[in-house]
């Protein structure tokens, strides 16, 4: 028969596993504590912005009190710091941590792309969505693999071809990897194929806009 003080002692260590769950660490950058850290880490040091915990949460795809605690452990590690504007805290990197710079070197490689990507892309007149598939794609939600040797990038619309070239090899050299976009309209993404058929059973994440079959 379980005592009382064995059964409490369960329940506790029960509560105390579930209070230290959290999401895996990203596959491409396994040294961030979980993809939620390195995305959130992403969206400030890779851009330079300055944003609320609300705006920080959206902006990360993240819950807003998975933000809130990311926010507050990093403002204890220095790597980020905090100003009130009247009623909202306004979150930023850290300029004087000798830790932001060798961070964001790391962010640009491991999930860079889909940040500086975004900034690139949306200067481009004419492009109604973009998105990344294959393997990095893949390794960006969390699917076993190999490491990508490449980056590649799906854009819909109809930009000007040689300035979508341009970005994308802007983003190759921040990245160090190479980025191989393609460039179909929309009518031209819905013809089927099997390659586009693979491309939209498979991993996927979101550049510009929403996936198009969602």
């Amino acid at each position: 028969m379980i005592k009382d003080g064995a059964e409490t002692l369960t329940v506790n260590i029960m509560e105390d596993n579930l209070k230290n769950m959290r999401t895996e660490a990203p596959l491409l950058a396994p040294i961030f504590r979980s993809d939620g850290q390195a995305r959130l880490l992403s969206t400030l040091l890779l851009t330079g912005d300055e944003l609320s915990v609300t705006d920080l949460a959206k902006r990360a795809g993240l819950a807003y009190p998975t933000a809130h605690r990311e926010v507050a452990r990093l403002l204890d590690a220095g790597i980020l710091s905090e100003r009130q504007v009247g009623r909202t805290r306004l979150i930023s990197a850290n300029g004087e941590s000798p830790l932001v710079d060798p961070l964001r070197e790391i962010l640009t490689v491991a999930t860079g792309p889909v940040v500086i990507l975004a900034e690139e892309l949306a200067r481009i007149d004419g492009i109604e969505s973009a998105f990344l598939y294959g393997s990095f794609a893949a390794r960006m939600l969390g699917d076993a693999g190999p490491a990508p040797h490449d980056i590649d990038v799906m854009v819909l619309g109809e930009p000007d071809v040689d300035t979508v070239y341009e970005a994308c090899a802007r983003v190759e050299t921040a990245v160090h990897r190479p980025v191989n976009p393609t460039i179909l309209s929309a009518q031209e993404f819905a013809t089927p194929s099997g390659f586009l058929d693979n491309v939209r059973s498979g991993p996927a994440v979101a550049v510009i806009g929403d996936l198009p079959w969602r």
